[in-house]
């Protein structure tokens, strides 16, 4: 918010292949009237298990697998792990 981010989603929510995901938070940069807006969404991970190596690969692959329906599916919005 602090950056002039307008978040539009805390559940950010897209379908791909019969494959269901939900992003942390969806959101859309503010830019000048004349521009269109940059759109982003921002998985947010804790790393609060036992291992955080095994939390960081099972981030990693996470990332991997939405950015790839992102990609097909909205590729204007730019992921953030």
């Amino acid at each position: 918010l602090k950056d002039d981010w307008l978040v539009t989603d805390e559940q950010f929510y897209i379908r791909s292949g019969g494959v269901e995901i939900y992003i942390h938070i969806g959101a859309e940069k503010v830019i000048a009237a004349e521009r269109d807006g940059e759109k982003i969404a921002v998985e947010v991970k804790s790393f609060l298990g036992y291992s955080n190596i095994t939390e960081f690969h099972v981030a990693v692959g996470q990332f991997i697998n939405y950015r790839s329906i992102l990609e097909d599916e909205q590729p204007d919005r730019i992921l953030y792990l």
